[in-house]
C-alpha cells in the first residue's frame, strides 16, 4: 500500500519480505520482492540491518563474550527510545573488536567531555559508524535477530551501487532508520540527503513483526 508523504509530495510504500539471512542474495531479494514495483524515478530504500544480515554481519549474542572495556564502558552509555545498542555489554564489545580498542577509549573520552559540555554524540563522531550502527538484542526485533547483536554493513556506498546495477541504475540508499531519525550510509548516486532524510523521520520501514527492511520513494 502507497501511503503518502507528510512532509513532501512523495508516496511511500513499504516492501514485505521474507527473514534476511546470510544464506540469501542481496540482489536476489530485491529483485524478489521490490523489482515487481518499481518505475522508472523510483528511489529505493535498503534497511542497514537487512543488507548487515545478508552480508552475514549479524552474531549471536551468546557467543560473544564482553572483556573488561565493554563492561565497563557500556554502563555510562545513555539508553533510548530507539534502544540500549552500546549499553549492552555484547554490543560494546563488537563496538572494540570493529573500531579497536584505542579508538574506543577515545571516543569514551570525547563522550565524557561532552556530557560535561552538555553536548551529545560526541563518542559515535570520534568512534565512527561502525559502532553508531551497532544493534544490540531486542524484544521488538523479529526473530531470530532479537538474539543476536547487528553490525554495521561493509562498504554501504559500494553495496548500493552493486545493487543500483542490477535495476537498471533506479537509485538505491541504504539507511539507518529509527524513532530518533533517519541518516543515509551509503547511496548509489549523490541526492539531496536532507530531503530524504525529511521522508524517512516518521520511520516507515518496519523490522519486527512487520518485516518490511525495504522500501520505494516515489515522487507524487
Amino acid at each position: 500500500m502507497w501511503c503518502t508523504s507528510k512532509i513532501s509530495n512523495y508516496l511511500f510504500r513499504a516492501i514485505k519480505t521474507k527473514v534476511v539471512t546470510e544464506q540469501d542474495s542481496l540482489a536476489d531479494i530485491v529483485a524478489s520482492y521490490a523489482k515487481p514495483y518499481l518505475r522508472q524515478g523510483d528511489i529505493l530504500i535498503l534497511s542497514e540491518k537487512m543488507v548487515a544480515c545478508a552480508q552475514g554481519r549479524a552474531l549471536p549474542v551468546s557467543l560473544i563474550k564482553p572483556g573488561f572495556i565493554a563492561r565497563l564502558l557500556s554502563r555510562f552509555v545513555t539508553k533510548s527510545s530507539a534502544g540500549s545498542n552500546l549499553a549492552v555489554p555484547e554490543a560494546m564489545q563488537c563496538a572494540v573488536d570493529e573500531c579497536g580498542r584505542i579508538r574506543i577509549l577515545l571516543a569514551a573520552a570525547a563522550g565524557a567531555v561532552g556530557k560535561l559540555l552538555r553536548q551529545k554524540g560526541w563518542f559515535y563522531i570520534v568512534a565512527g559508524y561502525k559502532a553508531s550502527c551497532i544493534d544490540a538484542p531486542s524484544a521488538h526485533t523479529i526473530p531470530p535477530y532479537n538474539k543476536y547483536v547487528i553490525l554495521a554493513p561493509l562498504r554501504p556506498d559500494r553495496t548500493a551501487s552493486s545493487i543500483a546495477k542490477t535495476l537498471d541504475d533506479t537509485v538505491v540508499l541504504i539507511v539507518d532508520v529509527n524513532d530518533l531519525g533517519a541518516r543515509i550510509l551509503g547511496s548509489s548516486k549523490k541526492i539531496d540527503d536532507e530531503l530524504i532524510m525529511d521522508l524517512l523521520r516518521d520511520n516507515p520501514l518496519g523490522q519486527a513483526d512487520e518485516s518490511t527492511p525495504m522500501g520505494i520513494l516515489r515522487a507524487a
